[in-house]
């Protein structure tokens, strides 16, 4: 089965922790299946946001921090550091590209995460995402996700799987 690369944004800096606790009870009763996962926290008064991956939620043939790290680093840090750097990154987004991971995607994130937001990154299998979508009521997430073919999950486990 094709794995899901979600994204779980929340209107608070902290929503993205609370809805940690719930993940783990979704992965508990089985209603997903978690391969890992990363948080992402952009207080108000922050020029950018604070991350972390979620190492007590990764799974055999978790990605580790070199995917989170170029991930979010492409999402939120080049833009900050500008675009004679932005430039040489073109080819490491070419190759989330290749893995599932695009432009559209990236872009979408990074609208959508602002100072005083929060967001849960989740890369999952056989998740029913009505299911989990309930799970979170009245932590007030938006979801954008991306999924993944099998030849892609493949790919992006032989890239950066630790």
């Amino acid at each position: 089965m094709a794995g899901t690369l979600t994204v779980w944004k929340f209107p608070t800096e902290t929503g993205a922790d609370t809805a940690v606790a719930t993940l783990q009870d979704l992965r508990r009763r089985r209603l997903i299946t978690l391969h890992d996962a990363a948080v992402v926290s952009w207080p108000p008064e922050a020029g950018k946001p604070k991350t972390r991956q979620l190492r007590s939620l990764a799974g055999p043939g978790a990605l580790g921090g070199v995917f989170w790290g170029l991930l979010f680093g492409i999402a939120f840090f080049v833009p900050l550091i500008g675009a004679a750097v932005g430039a040489g990154v073109g080819a490491l987004a070419g190759a989330l590209a290749d893995v599932g991971i695009d432009d559209k995607f990236i872009k979408e994130v990074t609208t959508r995460i602002t100072p005083g937001t929060s967001a849960l990154f989740v890369l999952s299998s056989d998740a029913v995402m009505d299911r989990v979508r309930d799970e979170f009521h009245g932590q007030s997430p938006e979801l954008v996700s991306t999924n993944l073919s099998h030849e892609q999950e493949q790919n992006l486990r032989r890239a950066f799987a630790e």
